[in-house]
């Protein structure tokens, strides 16, 4: 039977973690100056991303995390430091530059993962199915997961709007705001990680 009280917990908990709003700015500093319609097809792209990944993170994420011998906080310090350096291209504005890397899609990385998918959300997932007992706690589970991945593409798809408002000159700051951010971000992710190597975590 289908469970809304731990659809809810689980689904809260992956907005508290992915945030919605707080990817807004990063993935307009990422996809400005492409067509509008490519930035939209990117919106998808991340969301669908993610969705795959803490799909497969949920269904067999201990697994791959044991055959491979990574512990969580080296899961976190990684990611940390690949948001880093997308931090700092966003600050220094090479990812303004038409360099070979403006044909990357950054909506594979960083914007699906770690972005979205991030060790937090993963991490979360794992412990929501794992934990989840019947076809009725893992319905609530994955449908929680669904609707959220849903909630990122709609933020993003019609976060395309403010650029019509803010002009070329807001990009610019949101460009610089969103690498200041993401730095925080990226900072805040290896020191959990490091924090967890303390701590003895898995």
């Amino acid at each position: 039977m289908f469970d809304i009280t731990l659809f809810g917990s689980v689904f809260f908990t992956l907005f508290v973690i992915m945030d919605p709003p707080g990817i807004t700015p990063i993935f307009l500093a990422l996809t400005s100056g492409r067509a509008r319609k490519v930035q939209r097809r990117m919106a998808w792209q991340a969301a669908s991303v993610a969705l795959g990944v803490i799909t497969v993170f949920g269904i067999c994420g201990q697994q791959i995390l044991g055959y491979l011998h990574v512990s969580v906080p080296a899961l976190r310090v990684a990611g940390g430091l690949l948001l880093l350096l997308i931090a700092l291209d966003l600050l220094t504005g090479k990812a303004d530059e038409p360099t070979q890397t403006k044909d990357v899609n950054v909506a594979l990385v960083p914007l699906g993962m770690p972005l979205l998918a991030g060790p937090g959300a993963i991490v979360t997932v794992i412990l929501a199915v794992q934990h989840a007992h019947g076809v009725g706690e893992q319905l609530s589970v994955w449908l929680a997961i669904v609707a959220m991945h849903t909630v990122l593409w709609l933020t993003m798809r019609y976060s395309l709007a403010i650029i019509r408002l803010i002009k070329e000159g807001g990009v610019v700051l949101v460009t610089r705001l969103s690498g200041m951010l993401l730095s925080a971000i990226a900072v805040q992710s290896v020191a959990n990680g490091i924090f967890g190597f303390i701590h003895g975590e898995g």
